[in-house]
């Protein structure tokens, strides 16, 4: 159990009620504790955590842009280690609009040199920040405000990256998916993170309630339903080898996906092919 002791993210921050982001970091920053530096892409965490003249971290924090978060934690860490600092965590924190998009590039870099770095995406499917747009973390058939739903398009029609398989390939030490539905996995798979050297990777999901179109009472239990239902898979990678965590129970998809305005348009037949994709992911017969 923590206590407010324990808290890096401090109430006062302005995300909305319900906020899975929110659930996120603060719960990856209590495992992480007071010695670290925390290096945030812009998006939503950076809008609610930090509006000058306040802000709500306990521990050195910088700002940058979308794309370079991994650099710039990339010369912290350096600068650390060339200290003889080899005690302090250097920690991303970045949306998937960062990550997936806008920073992978130069994620790509930070994780093909084995940086020593702790890399956390809190992932809620979209461009929460800057109006609900598209990312390609964005859900198949999932609404946002640029892959709208019409008579001949019915929201986005690509399916979701696989951002941790991407993140193996590079050959780092760990790689891993989690969710706010199962915090104590989540805090498992940080300390392990922690104990580790070299470039870690976790991917949050962490629904958003405007984007999501969901009641904020409803967050944790959303996002639990996403591995439930085997909709999102819990899993991690170390050094290649890979490990399902939570083993979903399969409840029909349609129990996740009716919870939300963003899929609400969906149709019967609609839901029947999610369902279909679902089973092949996992390689189960239908």
């Amino acid at each position: 159990m923590f206590n407010r002791e324990d808290d890096i993210l401090v109430s006062g921050h302005t995300a909305c009620a319900g906020c899975g982001a929110a659930i996120a970091i603060r719960t990856v920053m209590r495992e992480i504790g007071r010695d670290s530096i925390v290096v945030n892409a812009t998006g939503c965490a950076e809008i609610f955590t930090s509006c000058y003249p306040y802000s709500a971290w306990k521990v050195p924090y910088i700002h940058v842009t979308f794309e370079n978060a991994a650099a710039v934690a990339t010369g912290v860490a350096r600068a650390l280690r060339a200290r003889g600092n080899t005690h302090t965590h250097v920690v991303v924190i970045a949306g998937d609009g960062a990550t997936y998009d806008i920073g992978m590039g130069i994620l790509s870099g930070m994780l093909e040199r084995n940086e020593d770095v702790l890399y956390i995406c809190y992932d809620n499917e979209a461009y929460m920040n800057t109006g609900i747009q598209r990312s390609s973390s964005t859900p198949y058939k999932s609404w946002t405000t640029t892959s709208q739903v019409g008579s001949k398009i019915k929201g986005k029609p690509e399916p979701k990256v696989d951002i941790v398989e991407i993140a193996k390939a590079h050959g780092i030490p760990y790689a891993a998916s989690a969710s706010i539905g199962y915090i104590a996995d989540l805090q498992n798979k940080v300390r392990k993170a922690l104990g580790i050297k070299g470039a870690r990777f976790i991917n949050v999901l962490s629904p958003c309630v405007p984007g999501w179109r969901i009641d904020p009472s409803e967050t944790v239990e959303i996002a639990k339903l996403a591995v439930d239902t085997g909709f999102y898979k819990i899993r991690e990678f170390e050094n290649g080898r890979e490990t399902v965590n939570i083993q979903p129970k399969f409840t029909p998809v349609e129990e996740y996906l009716k919870r939300q305005g963003r899929f609400k348009h969906l149709t019967k037949e609609d839901i029947e092919e999610i369902q279909r994709m679902v089973y092949r992911k996992w390689g189960r017969e239908p």
